[in-house]
């Protein structure tokens, strides 16, 4: 390739940008049910083995912060080598880690296979987002929505055939066959990937940074924890919902509602989680393309806070069928977006040298938002589920507000103390422009 988005002469089609993303979405919506799938194996695994429902859950927590705390490493061996071994190495053990879960008979065990579930899916994730930011530094939010959609969405096509699979042959067979099926699928596109060339591109009208930090000097500057701070806000109350909705349904006793949509019945859990997670596919590429129009502030400060409001819906109506999965829906909706602007403003602050590392830095948030998620279930013991979810929109409108009059205007300072003010790249004509007094708004 002698730059991003065209191959190099006599090359293979593959390596075109475009193709690039796509393998990359691919790569993302294969490796989701490690995640997105996890709450439909709880009460089986409950029923077999009699482990309790918070300890089940504790192995959801392990994972996520496997996945988010090791981003960081895997970025930079992504940054240092490529994508290709890293999404390999990925691959195989997001394959064992559902084998092993067939095979788990003890707790230790299943930890365990959490841990090399982490391992693979942050491998994944991180590799192909931090590719997305530095394909496409023109249209950043877009192309990390949509490969983060793939994370959101992909689960949507296989969680009906999971759910099935888990009453019809048990929940240790359904481990074994999409173990097997998801690691190998991503071993193959894993070969399809190559290592970005840098270039010059045109970007949207908002603040980029012409410095490229390291992540050791990125994590020095204040405006990065404001940053991940409210990444650990928001992504609180999505990972709540996605562990807790299960239970949430069952102790409403909405769960095995029947309900009826385009001629197909299903339980009212099992439809309710797939809607979920196409809206939470869908918002990403969206969000990312409106935040690069309007601003990644802007967007946050709006999707943020109907976010806190959809939550505190669920709260008020949810333990009505139709209403449980509008809210439900709602919620995903609004949490989606995190994992395409944050990665994009993250870019656009630090730069598109270490982008992946940067990133990966910045996605251990998700990591330190899941030490909550057990939190919710003591709330639930002590105030219910409203209580649970009034905290969890207090700290998600807290964070919108924070990003609007807080985030923006300390971006604008980092940026323009480089020596220059804040700088935007015109999309029209891929020059370089400066637009002083303005915060990319």
């Amino acid at each position: 390739m002698n730059a991003i988005g065209q191959r190099s002469e006599g090359g293979p089609f593959w390596t075109n940008r475009w193709c690039q993303l796509v393998v990359g979405m691919l790569c993302m919506a294969l490796v989701a049910n490690l995640q997105y799938a996890w709450t439909l194996f709880v009460a089986p695994m409950n029923a077999r083995h009699h482990w309790g429902e918070a300890s089940i859950q504790l192995a959801f927590s392990i994972f996520i912060l496997t996945e988010t705390w090791l981003v960081p490493v895997e970025g930079w061996l992504v940054d240092k080598f490529g994508p290709r071994p890293v999404v390999a190495v990925g691959a195989l053990c997001a394959g064992l880690a559902w084998v092993l879960n067939s095979y788990a008979t003890t707790l230790p065990m299943l930890y365990a296979a959490s841990v090399i579930a982490g391992i693979g899916a942050g491998g994944v994730y991180g590799t192909c987002v931090g590719n997305a930011l530095k394909l496409f530094p023109d249209r950043r939010g877009l192309a990390a929505g949509l490969t983060a959609a793939g994370f959101g969405a992909g689960a949507a096509v296989t969680v009906i055939p999971i759910a099935n699979m888990i009453t019809r042959s048990g929940y240790e067979h359904t481990f074994l066959f999409f173990g097997i099926l998801q690691g190998a699928a991503i071993l193959v596109l894993a070969f399809l990937l190559v290592k970005p060339v840098p270039r010059a591109a045109a970007a949207a009208r908002r603040m980029v940074s012409r410095v490229d930090y390291t992540p050791g000097q990125m994590v020095r500057q204040p405006v990065f924890w404001i940053i991940y701070v409210s990444f650990v806000a928001v992504a609180a109350g999505g990972l709540m919902a996605t562990a807790q909705i299960g239970p949430i349904a069952k102790d409403w006793g909405l769960a095995r509602i029947p309900m009826t949509v385009f001629g197909a019945t299903l339980p009212l859990l099992t439809l309710t989680l797939s809607i979920d997670n196409i809206c939470n596919g869908f918002t990403r590429p969206l969000c990312g393309f409106i935040s690069d129009k309007i601003g990644r502030e802007n967007t946050m400060f709006i999707i943020f806070v109907g976010e806190g409001l959809a939550l505190l819906g669920m709260m008020q109506y949810g333990t009505n069928p139709y209403a449980f999965m509008t809210f439900a829906a709602l919620i995903f909706l609004f949490w989606g977006e995190i994992f395409s602007i944050f990665p994009a403003i993250c870019a656009d602050t630090f730069g598109s040298k270490f982008a992946a590392a940067n990133a990966g830095t910045l996605y251990t948030a998700k990591g330190t938002a899941a030490l909550l998620v057990p939190v919710a279930s003591v709330l639930s013991a002590t105030g219910g589920w409203s209580a649970v979810f009034i905290v969890a929109a207090i700290i998600t409108i807290a964070a919108g507000v924070s990003a609007k009059f807080i985030l923006a205007p300390m971006r604008q300072r980092l940026i323009e103390q480089n020596g220059e003010p804040a700088a935007t790249l015109s999309t029209h004509t891929g020059t370089l422009q400066h637009w002083p007094n303005q915060s990319g708004e």
